[in-house]
């Protein structure tokens, strides 16, 4: 049968042209812009871009141009506002980004929307609601937790935290370790109870609350709960963002057997504040590449990567003693796929490198991998519990009674390149690096490498081969971790696992 008319739309053109209707009625305009925006002007407000790193040409008139990274910051650069001061749009953009390997770029679809102007809280709600509405339309059974960087601002302020230590701060709160800015115990024991059903979650945040910001912040997250339908949205406390970009709510949805958000957004008044002072403004962009679900099983067990070698054979008998009933000669086997149905869990074999990705990824709900991994991959994951197993160090290694130059760069030899980079970067020191995957220890010992950053267990290797530690500077052990979007589906199921692992952990 011939298709015509709309039978002949793609799902994401039916669904772009469903939320054209959506922001249409709510009083927005649909904004365009073009592909290209001269460097310069994303160099200037890179603080306010998710990567520094851009993709940019000459034009024929020698110009050094971009593809546009954002769309956002041209919308609140160069949209035109109504003579109130205010303006609402509506776009469908492409934007080029590194991708997540950060050796190439792909090209991103957005459909979003930004108002711009004295928002107020009904300004905000609207916002919050559209969000909701997106979603809706985007697919069935969708979750949209929202989030305030004033707690978090208000936390740091209480604290004394200085800004430097900020950032970093801000990034393991974002994996859900409140216990990084928490001194109490016990408090930091309850991170679970700030996520979740609205009413349950303003009972539980009351302990936390430190100063006049902190409950302003959840003031005005109850308004905007208050203005929607029950149900409408979760609270998550320790959902944040760069505190350079948002400074009030923040918000991201999530779709069934989607791995990553597929919607993202927030408050942005000091982006607005650059080109319009005094200016308030709020957006969210619903992310199209991110909809096409993993698989469609629908099916409800809880599937967990496991390192294959010595580091499994001890994540397997901490399963077994937490009560998880372990397949019989799972350990020597070859197959590597082992179902316990009667716990609804599913386990995956794979190489201990590659946990990350499969949890990253969605292919598995949860995983045990190791620091090491996690830090050199930089797996956008929930780490929720270090296990205790496998520990040892992270070590900056050197042949005894050798000094470093520092009027040259430092020739580091390392198969975590990643790791090295960042580790010598907070100090300020420059180095080359080389990448290795065997016999580190003759790299020095052969004049290729002043040093090696390696993980160091006993400290043998290195005294035999006549090297000596020179700095420690990382704690490695076995973590859980978790995917972002199964954490909220197969919340219940995650956080049981992680409790009882914890109590045999701590036994």
């Amino acid at each position: 049968m011939e298709r015509t008319g709309l039978d002949i739309l793609t799902p994401q053109e039916r669904l772009s042209l469903r939320l054209r209707e959506i922001y249409e009625a709510a009083g927005f305009r649909l904004y365009r812009m073009g592909r290209f925006e001269e460097y310069g002007f994303y160099q200037e407000h890179q603080d306010f871009l998710e990567s520094r790193r851009t993709l940019t040409f000459t034009d024929l008139d020698g110009r050094l141009m971009a593809l546009k990274p954002d769309v956002t910051l041209s919308i609140a650069k160069n949209a035109p506002l109504s003579p109130d001061g205010g303006g609402r749009y509506y776009y469908a953009e492409n934007v080029y980004r590194p991708d997540r390997t950060g050796r190439s770029f792909r090209e991103i679809r957005q459909v979003g929307v930004e108002r711009i102007g004295a928002l107020g809280r009904e300004g905000t709600a609207q916002i919050l609601s559209l969000a909701r509405a997106t979603l809706d339309a985007a697919g069935e059974g969708g979750i949209l937790e929202i989030g305030h960087m004033g707690f978090v601002s208000g936390l740091f302020d209480a604290l004394e935290i200085p800004d430097r230590a900020r950032g970093p701060l801000l990034e393991q709160i974002r994996r859900r370790d409140l216990s990084a800015v928490l001194t109490d115990p016990d408090q930091a024991g309850r991170i679970r109870s700030l996520s979740g059903d609205p009413g349950a979650v303003f009972e539980a945040a009351g302990p936390f609350v430190r100063n006049d910001a902190m409950r302003a912040a959840l003031d005005e997250l109850r308004v905007l709960t208050d203005a929607l339908p029950a149900g409408a949205v979760r609270l998550d406390l320790s959902l944040v963002n760069d505190l350079a970009y948002y400074n009030g709510l923040v918000m991201q949805g999530f779709l069934p057997g989607r791995p990553r958000p597929v919607l993202k957004g927030g408050r942005y008044d000091p982006l607005a504040g650059r080109f319009r002072p005094g200016a308030e403004a709020a957006g969210f962009a619903l992310y199209m590449d991110e909809l096409d679900p993993l698989s469609e099983t629908g099916e409800a067990m809880l599937d967990v990567a496991l390192p294959k070698g010595r580091l499994g054979d001890q994540v397997l008998s901490l399963l077994a003693t937490a009560g998880y009933a372990v397949p019989e000669g799972v350990a020597g086997s070859r197959k590597l796929v082992m179902e316990d149905a009667a716990s609804g869990i599913r386990y995956f074999l794979v190489k201990p490198a590659d946990v990350c990705a499969y949890v990253e990824h969605g292919a598995a709900d949860v995983g045990i991998a190791g620091k090491d991994i996690l830090e050199e991959s930089g797996a956008d994951v929930y780490e929720l519990l270090d296990t205790g197993l496998g520990k040892c160090r992270m070590c900056v290694a050197a042949p005894e009674g050798s000094r470093d130059d520092p009027g040259r760069p430092l020739r580091v030899a390392t198969k975590f390149v990643e790791t090295a980079k960042r580790h010598y970067a907070a100090r300020g020191r420059e180095i080359d690096v080389i990448e290795l995957h065997g016999s580190i220890e003759l790299a020095p010992l052969l004049g290729l490498s002043d040093v090696i950053v390696d993980i160091v267990e006993t400290g043998t290797t290195l005294r035999e081969n006549g090297l000596t530690v020179r700095e420690a500077f990382l704690p490695i052990s076995a973590r859980l971790i978790a995917n972002r979007s199964s954490y909220r589906f197969k919340r219940e199921a995650v956080e049981a696992l992680a409790e009882r692992l914890k109590e045999v952990a701590e036994g």
